[in-house]
């Protein structure tokens, strides 16, 4: 949509000096400053920024779901003319789902556990009136999930949440933010847990949706390739404020303001085309990706890795039973006879689309899971009959940084406790050493010490996951399996979160198991990948030889996937 067509129409969502603050009346901290933006009908901004910056905070307001005590303290929103601020409960309840959809950050926070995921499907499309009778609104359910790329959908609408990926329930929310085909679509991180080629499906049916009904569609994200490749307008924030907004690609390609600039630079799915160049041509002497990049290429030169095998996974198979109707059930193959070695040292990143048995893998070194067939040896040992202190022993040894930060993190607990707790468990040090312990990790994953007595629900989905890889450092382990551990990190902390973990392997020699679906990240990090289809590894070599001489027409197709791949940056 061009300038001219949009002067000749109205916007559908308006927002003028809109401020928002949090706290009683006598102590509200404002952290929204008087920000200002118009949508388009049929357009796609893509408002980015670090955690905290403002993002999720600005477009709840817009639909009335602001946390707490979070109050909209000035300013307007006006969507097709209509003051938002202000109206009642019911009227804002009438225009959500049918004029304006939302696809929530986190998905096991919003998936009702105790529901099916079809259930909580069909709730919302007959909620928005899109659908009556059973069968209609069930064909009506089916059609959305599959729309949103789930496979098998007939099948999953039996399942419940902890049944399915992360990828998958993210999945189930787009398809409920999409039922009603809303005027306007709020995503706020839609495609955070989705690989690249279930991110390519959705974010399709997005744009069909914006051609086909006018649908305007507004995407929170960290990803600046995907804001690159699919926005029209880039709205920067930082602190509250807007500090740069216009033509996405102009944005990044020519960024005027210095916060814009160190996102650009950091942006690892932009980054990545980058590695291969040892002269730094064109890359700024702060560039974090280009530091990055050659701490990854200085590694591979300079570190001799031992070659002795850490994690040894043979013929390794997972099959769990699904529920059929009469109480019967079927087999599912979540992972299919995988063989491969990890080195002291290495990092083996598993890579593959969601659902393709990564995490089922994980979950089976992290001795969660139980192996239907074959076996896992950690440093020669078998670890199929290990129980109780021996079992105990290991996972001193063996930490886990999981996908899901909210579902991972006791609601109950303070951040504090939360990345102690390893510590008390396994009887480490004294209250004096661990507070230490603690502003240490709370320094070394970016968080600011304070947040020490704060609780879960009151920090962003990207600081969820800080405390997530701080409470995997506490007991400095020898092996590390992350799962998704930087998908829901902006492009700033990301940056420091790999390269924490790069030094932390230079020193202390420590081995990651590390489970992606951002291929971009994987070139940053990685010694050796290997790549899963539907349970199988498919192709398994050094991440170079995987980049550069893709062998499986699977593995080339998540290469050309890769939000942004094409795009080329001016990095002032």
């Amino acid at each position: 949509m061009n300038e001219r067509t949009k002067s000749q129409m109205e916007p559908l969502l308006s927002v003028r000096d809109l401020r928002i603050s949090f706290g009683a009346k006598k102590k509200q901290t404002e952290v929204v400053h008087g920000v200002d933006f118009d949508v388009y009908p049929g357009e796609t901004v893509a408002i980015v920024g670090e955690s905290g910056s403002g993002k999720s905070t600005t477009m709840h307001a817009v639909i009335d779901l602001l946390p707490g005590t979070g109050a909209v303290t000035g300013g307007s929103i006006k969507l097709n003319g209509r003051e938002l601020v202000g109206l009642s409960r019911r009227e804002m309840e009438s225009l959500r789902g049918r004029e304006i959809g939302h696809v929530p950050q986190d998905p096991m926070s919003n998936l009702n556990p105790v529901w099916s995921v079809g259930f909580q499907v069909e709730e919302a499309i007959r909620a928005n009136g899109v659908a009556k009778g059973r069968q209609a609104v069930r064909a009506r359910a089916v059609e959305v999930l599959e729309q949103a790329g789930l496979k098998d959908a007939d099948k999953r609408m039996r399942q419940y949440p902890h049944q399915f990926s992360g990828g998958m329930k993210q999945r189930a929310l787009i398809g409920i933010g999409m039922s009603a085909n809303p005027k306007l679509l709020i995503a706020d991180e839609p495609t955070s847990a989705l690989d690249v080629t279930v991110q390519r499906v959705v974010l399709d049916h997005l744009a069909s949706l914006t051609q086909k009904q006018g649908t305007a569609v507004v995407f929170i994200t960290h990803d600046l390739g995907l804001a690159a490749e699919r926005a029209e307008k880039l709205i920067v924030m930082y602190k509250g404020n807007i500090v740069e907004a216009g033509p996405s690609r102009e944005i990044l390609q020519r960024p005027q303001h210095p916060y814009t600039q160190r996102l650009v630079a950091a942006a690892p799915s932009l980054a990545s085309r980058r590695i291969g160049e040892s002269d730094g041509a064109g890359v700024a002497a702060g560039d974090a990706a280009f530091d990055l990049a050659a701490m990854a290429t200085a590694r591979a030169e300079q570190l001799e890795v031992t070659k002795t095998p850490v994690i040894e996974v043979r013929d390794l198979t997972k099959i769990y039973k699904l529920r059929k109707g009469n109480f019967g059930t079927e087999d599912l193959a979540a992972v299919k006879n995988a063989n491969f070695v990890v080195n002291r040292g290495e990092t083996m990143a598993l890579v593959g689309e969601s659902g393709s048995g990564k995490s089922t893998i994980a979950k089976m070194v992290l001795q969660l899971e139980k192996p239907t067939t074959g076996e896992i040896l950690i440093e020669g040992k078998p670890t199929k009959d290990l129980k109780g202190r021996e079992l105990f022993k290991l996972r001193s040894r063996l930490q886990p940084v999981f996908q899901d930060p909210y579902g991972s993190l006791d609601p109950l607990h303070n951040i504090g406790n939360t990345i102690l707790e390893p510590l008390k468990v396994h009887g480490i040090g004294d209250a004096a050493s661990r507070k230490a312990r603690l502003n240490e990790l709370l320094d070394q994953v970016a968080l600011p010490r304070e947040l020490a007595t704060r609780y879960p629900n009151e920090l962003s989905g990207g600081q969820r996951q800080r405390v997530a890889v701080a409470r995997g450092l506490a007991l400095k382990p020898e092996i590390l399996v992350l799962d998704e551990a930087v998908s829901a990190l902006d492009v700033l902390v990301q940056a420091q979160i790999l390269e924490l973990l790069a030094e932390l392997q230079r020193d202390l020699g420590l081995t990651y198991l590390f489970i992606t679906h951002d291929l971009a990240v994987v070139r940053l990090i990685a010694d050796r990948v290997c790549v899963m289809q539907q349970g199988q590894i498919i192709e398994q070599a050094t991440t170079a030889e995987v980049f550069e001489n893709p062998q499986h027409a699977y593995t080339q197709n998540l290469l050309n996937a890769i939000p942004g791949r094409n795009i080329e940056l001016g990095i002032q």
